[in-house]
């Protein structure tokens, strides 16, 4: 008898902690699940505004954390007919014409070693190229398209500053179940869309640059 409540008890945390959670963020196609329960004050129940257009092209197409994510961000572009330059180790010298800097989230231990530098080194780059974007007055879309595979402790610590400073923002929803990228949206209301596959994106891009 004490066994069976002890896994009720269990069962009803774990329901609990889902619905703090909104469900990890799962969306239709291309849609955002924007909505959670109204009636909490929790950040991660925030109600996230929705994608609108306006953001320009040239864009400049950079990575936080070196993975191979921002060639299949550049993929997916192309697919929308949105043309990109990609650098993935961007400066602020790279910015001179942009409009919109588009930035790839996801930490790859082999594409930090190839490109010959540490997570703090991405880091600190990534920190002086927001800021010289912000200076600049350029946007900056924040994504995160490689799913649970492209979280964990390496690429945990390329969230925060993207995130952080994003004018918009497209997550594959399988990479924010924890509601961490989530939670950091939700403290600066930044539109996003929570979106299934990598496929969806091709629908928010568009969305973005209409």
């Amino acid at each position: 008898m004490k066994n069976l409540f002890t896994a009720l008890l269990c069962a009803v945390l774990t329901l609990s902690l889902l619905a703090s959670c909104g469900g990890g963020g799962n969306a239709g196609s291309s849609k955002a699940n924007n909505s959670a329960n109204p009636s909490s004050g929790s950040t991660v129940d925030a109600e996230l505004p929705e994608l609108t257009g306006g953001f320009e092209t040239p864009i400049l197409l950079t990575s936080a954390g070196q993975s191979a994510d921002s060639d299949i961000i550049k993929t997916l572009c192309t697919k929308a007919n949105i043309t990109v330059d990609l650098e993935n180790q961007a400066t602020a010298d790279h910015l001179d014409g942009v409009k919109t800097l588009l930035i790839s989230v996801g930490g790859s231990s082999k594409g930090l070693g190839a490109a010959g530098i540490d997570a703090d080194q991405e880091i600190a780059r990534v920190q002086a190229l927001i800021q010289a974007a912000q200076d600049a007055d350029i946007k900056i879309i924040a994504m995160h398209v490689g799913g649970a595979p492209r979280r964990g402790d390496l690429s945990d610590k390329f969230l925060p500053d993207p995130f952080n400073a994003a004018d918009a923002a497209v997550v594959v929803s399988g990479g924010d179940t924890d509601c961490v990228i989530r939670s950091l949206l939700a403290a600066n209301r930044v539109p996003t869309a929570y979106v299934d596959s990598q496929a969806d994106c091709i629908g928010c891009l568009t969305t973005l640059f209409s």
